[in-house]
């Protein structure tokens, strides 16, 4: 169902974020001339403010980065370990079956600052310091920002959980109520942690006082958090995992991030003939192909510093062409398993900058769940992910057991994809395990659909959810769908045995997306209505 809404299109540069105030600052750092990674960091920065139970200095990051100069594409990994206090004899011998959802207990070390520092190392254009970067986002915090109207709707949704934790409860609940649209939200305790990594970069966050603040809160309100895990943390880049697809190579990061499901999906579904939009036969294949990729990423992904990953096994076009043959045309499968021989969906802001020189950045920053660990840190303005808590299971000789220093499998995944080896499309959606299904539609309306940009990602989507999102690998599946499918589509899926569980226009995701046309020398930005976000060109 279209809003009207038109892609944006222009010559020197395009940011598509969540939120038009963090758009406006990644367009502000462009025009003084800062590159793609520039813009990025602070459109992060101002995103961890204006959504503050989206993202924030408590997440965790992960990017690709194209640099033109160097004409490669690059992956940074900033999600962050499981405290060294953390083990599965732990939580077992409290007599828990899985890790706290809430409480600081559920998080695990915090990348996201140390992604924004060593992307700017990396790939900046060195005409920015982070503390320039950080000054929109300090401002905000300490003046105040308006709340949008889908940030007021999370924080209405989120008050149970936040009324639970004092200190969350007297910045986002005032008076004992959560603010309006058009209300301004003021954290200054927040703008006070800004100031201090805007001065003294990751190391006053991972080692300085900030450190030493969150660990104390922690230990004093049931966390694992010390300061040695803070100490040791460092986040890596790597070269991104790819695959090809009716002509496009679509690169994503690298395990524990499970961006290989994409790539995988594609695989399998490489070896239909593409159908129209919205048809029967179209829904199901993909489908299906969600349910054998998600069933081999909870058989087998972990964290490949603690166990073996088999992604170039399960990127194997051979592979595929196997797991394919398990699809049955006319009917839902009820459960899947690993295919090889040997929760419902998170809180995230995910957005993309493309610059005057062709640099590209696919960015996307998470606290996991609205407002992660629900448990603000005194003081600090700052809340913790819950990624632990979310993302380990306490299952022994599972390859996503909870250990110490163990990252979690992930659920933040950047696409990038290029044409003859040249960028096309940057694109990307908050949305947890829908992530890579949501990805795929907006991939597949621009390239069997004749959509625009904008119309690719505005188009109904569909969730098979929960089956393998829900942490095992059998059904009962549901197939969720936005209202305007046609019906004739929806009547013969559920013949074929999908549970649909229809919802209302417009309801799912948050895509961004920048498409490059080298040709014409123009960039086309579009944003999902589904958010607050928009795309701003230069």
């Amino acid at each position: 169902m279209s809003t009207g809404r038109s892609a944006v299109i222009a010559r020197r540069a395009m940011v598509a974020t969540g939120h038009p105030l963090a758009s406006a600052a990644g367009i502000e750092v462009l025009s003084a001339g800062g590159n793609a990674v520039d813009a990025a960091v602070a459109v992060a920065a101002v995103l961890g403010v204006a959504q503050p139970m989206m993202s924030g200095l408590g997440g965790d990051t992960f990017m690709l980065v194209y640099l033109r100069r160097q004409d490669r594409v690059w992956g940074l990994n900033g999600g962050g370990p499981a405290p060294l206090a953390a083990t599965a004899e732990l939580f077992r011998g409290q007599g828990l079956a899985r890790v706290p959802g809430r409480g600081t207990i559920s998080a695990s070390v915090p990348g996201a600052v140390a992604a924004m520092e060593k992307a700017l190392s990396l790939w900046g254009s060195g005409r920015f310091s982070l503390g320039r970067l950080l000054d929109p986002a300090i401002r905000y915090a300490e003046e105040g920002v308006p709340v949008a109207p889908h940030v007021a709707g999370w924080i209405r949704e989120s008050a149970p959980i936040l009324a639970e934790y004092p200190s969350s409860a007297a910045v986002f609940l005032p008076g004992g109520r959560p603010p309006a649209e058009g209300d301004v939200l003021v954290q200054t305790d927040l703008g006070g942690s800004l100031r201090e990594v805007a001065s003294g970069g990751a190391d006053a966050f991972y080692r300085g006082r900030l450190a030493h603040a969150i660990c104390d809160y922690c230990r004093g309100h049931g966390g694992l958090l010390s300061a040695e895990d803070f100490a040791r943390f460092g986040v890596e880049e790597h070269a991104p995992l790819q695959t090809t697809y009716h002509g496009v190579t679509v690169c994503t990061t690298a395990p524990p991030s499970q961006g290989f499901l994409l790539l995988e999906m594609l695989n399998i579904l490489e070896g239909y003939e593409p159908e129209p939009w919205g048809s029967a036969d179209g829904i199901h294949r993909a489908v299906e192909a969600k349910k054998l990729a998600f069933a081999d990423r909870l058989a087998y992904l972990g964290d490949p510093l603690f166990v073996p990953s088999p992604v170039e096994a399960l990127l194997d076009k051979s592979y595929a062409a196997r797991r394919r043959r398990e699809i049955d045309p006319g009917r839902a499968a009820k459960s899947c398993s690993g295919g090889l021989r040997t929760a419902e969906g998170g809180n995230t802001t995910y957005f993309c900058v493309a610059d005057v020189e062709g640099n590209l950045v696919s960015y996307i920053t998470s606290l996991s769940a609205l407002f992660g660990c629900g448990d603000l840190v005194e003081g600090t303005g700052i809340m913790l992910n819950n990624r632990a808590g979310r993302g380990f299971l306490l299952a022994e000789g599972h390859p996503n057991c909870i250990a110490p220093g163990k990252r979690t499998m992930h659920t933040l995944t950047p696409y990038m994809a290029l044409r003859d080896g040249v960028p096309w499309l940057v694109w990307g959606t908050p949305g947890g395990d829908a992530q890579p299904q949501w990805n795929l539609q907006v991939l597949q309306n621009l390239l069997h659909s004749g959509m625009d940009l904008q119309a690719a990602i505005e188009a109904p989507r569909w969730r098979s959810f929960p089956g393998a999102d829900a942490g095992t690998l059998g059904g009962p599946f549901e197939l969720r769908v936005e209202e305007g499918f046609p019906r004739e589509s929806l009547e013969e899926l559920a013949r074929r045995g999908h549970v649909l569980a229809p919802m209302g226009a417009l309801e799912g995701g948050g895509a961004q997306a920048v498409l490059v046309d080298r040709s014409r020398g123009i960039y086309v930005g579009g944003s999902d209505p589904r958010v607050d976000g928009c795309a701003v060109g230069l």
